[in-house]
């Protein structure tokens, strides 16, 4: 199994974006990502720091329902 690269804040907002969310605010260094599914609404709160701790990516894989393969390298 591929290992999950190593990303900033913006780089995985962009990621989420092509996964469908949008960035609903920012307030200070996290920003907050929302996907609207008919009924349900996924919000995803993003760490902008240059680089991103592992632990914490896995749990914004996890939240947001991505594929991990997105954030593979």
């Amino acid at each position: 199994m591929p290992k999950i690269g190593h990303f900033s804040g913006s780089e995985i907002c962009k990621i989420l974006e092509q996964q469908g969310f949008q960035m609903v605010r920012q307030r200070g260094s996290h920003a907050v990502m929302q996907k609207r599914d008919g009924i349900s609404t996924v919000t995803v709160p993003v760490p902008m720091h240059r680089e991103v701790r592992m632990g914490t990516l896995s749990s914004i894989i996890r939240q947001s329902g991505a594929p991990r393969s997105a954030f593979e390298v």
